[in-house]
């Protein structure tokens, strides 16, 4: 290892190595849930096991709902409903942290059930209009519109008029939820999905950050930086940006869908969009921060779990000058995951928030499923959250 590297990583272990702040919020039994529930997830087989026997189990109506509560839904999702979230949200708030509070139901395919999602945005976003401790709202394209339609308008093809119909109605979801965050002055993150939808959804958050971005970044986008054309994407909205006089908000993640975006380029024997390397994808996404830091009228959401990238930010927030508090930077983390980063940060004055997942047991739970197969994919997650959890269990033993 360089001297270089070295010194990184001994900046990088002074940051975020106080296991006493990152836990600070959970209780003994909490840790050692937290132990337990990462113990299991680092196994391959054991994830998929547990998957297929919940699945079952919910499919058969077995009451099994306060199980899953105790274990893994109350470890990575703050409640049923907001209300239910708001001990969560108080707790971390009392820490510095922020929260995001994300409706995580995900696979409905209803009219009915994707007005459902609008009117849940809708309630979020005066939810939290007042509260200082949750400062954005969020929602994914495909809870407000059907997945297939995206794939058409992606893919170029060309709609039925019962389809144009209903995309007209995901044009107006998008519009009412936007106008609502631009006069609550709450800013509103827009997930990103697969990318044979992507481009749809890509289009239609410009079109409303162009209506609602005038002022300031209210309107997000995300960009995946496990793919490799999305640095080009981003160099090419900010051309657009100029030219229409709008700004642009971003959340940067590496992404979520990589195994099943290979095996679909595969199987329909396209390039694969995935980036062919860890590292192509971490300097993929190192170049689109630095991007951001370096223009105007730009706003970035960092969403990572990547103790390098977070330094790098902080290193470029102090080359140009940016306080560590300054609205248009965000560090982002998923609840239930790397709370060295989150808790380490705030506690030194960094913008941080937290995705809080809730909703009904049942219904979130393909979000928990993927939740425990991403971390069994990324061992280097897995093995990080035990030595953490390892190191305060040990510092807590000592110190009774």
């Amino acid at each position: 290892m360089s001297i270089e590297n070295n010194k990184a990583q001994f900046f990088i272990e002074s940051i975020f190595d106080d296991t006493e702040i990152a836990f600070a919020m959970k209780t003994d039994s909490e840790l050692e849930r937290a132990y337990f529930l990462f113990k299991m997830i680092k196994s391959e087989p054991l994830v998929r096991i547990g998957t297929a026997i919940t699945n079952f189990a919910l499919k058969a109506h077995m009451p099994v709902e306060h199980l899953i509560r105790a274990s893994v839904f109350d470890h990575f999702c703050g409640g049923i409903t907001e209300e239910d979230c708001m001990a969560t949200i108080d707790k971390m708030y009392a820490k510095k942290v922020h929260a995001v509070l994300d409706y995580s139901v995900e696979g409905k395919e209803t009219e009915n059930q994707f007005d459902f999602a609008m009117d849940k945005t809708l309630k979020i976003l005066d939810f939290v209009k007042e509260k200082q401790s949750i400062p954005f709202a969020v929602f994914k394209p495909t809870g407000f519109g059907r997945f297939k339609i995206y794939q058409k308008i992606t893919e170029k093809e060309p709609l039925s008029v019962e389809e144009q119909e209903e995309w007209r109605k995901i044009e107006d979801r998008y519009d009412t939820v936007c106008k609502k965050a631009f006069e609550n002055d709450v800013p509103l993150l827009i997930d990103a999905e697969e990318s044979w939808m992507q481009t749809a959804a890509d289009d239609l958050i410009e079109r409303m950050m162009t209506k609602y971005n005038k002022n300031k970044a209210i309107v997000y986008s995300t960009l995946q930086m496990y793919r490799w054309d999305r640095l080009d994407y981003l160099k090419e909205l900010h051309k657009r940006a100029i030219a229409k006089g709008f700004y642009i908000g971003m959340k940067i993640v590496r992404g979520a869908y990589m195994e099943k975006e290979r095996e679909r380029a595969t199987e329909k024997r396209y390039i694969s969009p995935i980036c062919n390397t860890k590292q192509e994808t971490d300097k993929n996404y190192d170049a689109a921060v630095l991007y951001m830091m370096e223009n105007d009228k730009m706003a970035i959401f960092a969403g990572t779990h990547n103790e390098k990238s977070s330094l790098k930010l902080i290193e470029l927030a102090d080359k140009h000058k940016i306080d560590k508090n300054d609205i248009r930077m965000w560090f982002g983390q998923l609840y239930g995951m790397s709370d060295h980063i989150s808790f380490n940060l705030a506690e030194k004055g960094y913008n941080v928030a937290k995705y809080l997942p809730f909703g009904p047991v049942r219904d979130v739970m393909p979000y928990l499923i993927r939740r425990a197969e991403e971390n069994t994919s990324v061992a280097g997650q897995t093995n990080r959250e035990l030595k953490l959890l390892k190191t305060e269990r040990r510092r807590r033993k000592l110190t009774k």
